[in-house]
């Protein structure tokens, strides 16, 4: 059993042995038919961590293995304040197409965007200091055999939500409001708040981008086809000629588009959608510190209504019962301390979580939005390409 100390020294030893690990996730393969069939993944670690028994492993997985796995970190880490990254979103009508092998470009877009996702989801959990060297993070990506996940319908982002809004929803029905005397936390929560806002209408518009894009390549590939078509019926030779060779370069156009769709959608729009659901897992700990002082101030409470109730007996003078409130009074007085203790240390790791988190999160969008960037500087310069040697073409047309 971990306690908050322990974390702590998990951390400081984290310095001497510095970040090396990679994973990959990979080889989709379905396995079983019809509606019990499932997707199995290869998950390959490369470190030279000395916590890893060996340099190079892999090991097969299926989805409800990635869920099992969060389940178990949210449950131990969660309510103490540290920041545990949310597994991929279960998708009922993507998976029913991959079950009844129906393959289409949907099903295999979708089993394409689960593989990233699940890759990066594992990136990020071992990416965190205490997470990396728990035991259940440990087994999954080493042990050739893992207890099966069992009841994993709540265990996704979806769960996730579900659980912080549980949170959120107990400290809206507490009896005693919170009046945040840290403007710290005062300030990170409203910043997080406005940042999910943020991040959701950028997520949508995105979205729509990769809509507008790929509906762009239908109809650039509908209008090649068009020109050649034309280029066919013409008599002039130098017009039939230019006409045939517009429409191959609509072809390699329509390809173009189909590309930056892919560059909008697996580079940006993943990474957006990846931190809306980050940005609940934040929130959740900020409600689990509010729960953490209640539970505290709970305690304080019942102390005194017991204090006034010894004072009661020992003017009644009644020595049995007043012994035996002198005892809770002691227990009391022990969770009292123990709550306030809890509530420093949630809130000092808080801090420090809030601290890599939003280090992270500038790395993560610094590298992907010049890898987007490098995308549409390359789209254009292959545009430009085209049109150029296209052109002499149509000035020979005479």
């Amino acid at each position: 059993m971990f306690t908050h100390s322990s974390f702590d020294e998990v951390e400081e030893e984290e310095g001497g042995d510095s970040f090396d690990i990679d994973i990959s996730v990979s080889d989709p393969e379905k396995v079983g038919d019809g509606m019990n069939a499932y997707m199995a993944y290869k998950v390959t670690t490369k470190t030279s961590m000395s916590i890893f028994k060996l340099h190079e492993f892999a090991v097969k997985r299926r989805f409800s293995d990635f869920l099992g796995l969060h389940s178990k970190l949210a449950s131990k880490y969660l309510h103490i304040g540290y920041i545990v990254p949310p597994a991929p979103e279960k998708s009922i009508v993507g998976m029913t197409k991959v079950k009844v092998g129906k393959e289409d470009q949907s099903s295999n877009e979708f089993v394409e965007k689960r593989r990233l996702a699940l890759e990066r989801y594992l990136m990020r959990t071992v990416k965190h200091p205490v997470l990396l060297k728990d035991p259940d993070v440990m087994q999954f990506l080493e042990s050739s055999e893992l207890p099966r996940a069992v009841s994993t319908q709540a265990l996704s982002s979806a769960g996730l939500l579900r659980m912080v809004n549980k949170a959120a929803e107990a400290v809206n029905k507490m009896t005693i409001k919170m009046n945040e005397s840290d403007a710290w936390f005062e300030e990170k929560q409203q910043h997080f708040e406005n940042l999910d806002v943020q991040l959701r209408k950028l997520h949508v518009s995105v979205e729509s981008l990769v809509c507008h894009r790929r509906e762009l390549s239908v109809n650039t590939a509908q209008f090649a086809k068009s020109a050649a078509m034309l280029g066919n019926s013409e008599d002039h030779t130098a017009l039939s000629r230019a006409l045939s060779q517009l429409a191959e370069v609509e072809e390699k156009i329509d390809q173009l588009h189909q590309d930056q769709a892919n560059a909008d959608f697996y580079l940006f729009s993943e990474l957006l959608g990846d931190y809306v659901r980050l940005i609940t897992a934040v929130k959740g700990v900020f409600d689990h510190r509010i729960k953490t002082w209640q539970k505290w101030q709970d305690s304080q409470i019942l102390l005194q209504k017991k204090r006034e109730a010894e004072a009661k007996l020992q003017f009644t003078n009644k020595p049995d019962k007043l012994q035996q409130a002198k005892e809770e009074i002691k227990e009391l007085e022990g969770k009292v301390q123990q709550g306030e203790r809890d509530f420093e240390q949630i809130s000092k790791t808080i801090r420090k979580e809030v601290s890599r988190f939003e280090k992270e999160r500038v790395k993560d969008f610094r590298g992907i939005i010049i890898k987007y960037l490098e995308s549409l500087v390359q789209t254009q310069q292959q545009l430009i390409k085209y049109w150029e040697a296209f052109l002499p073409e149509a000035k020979a047309i005479s």
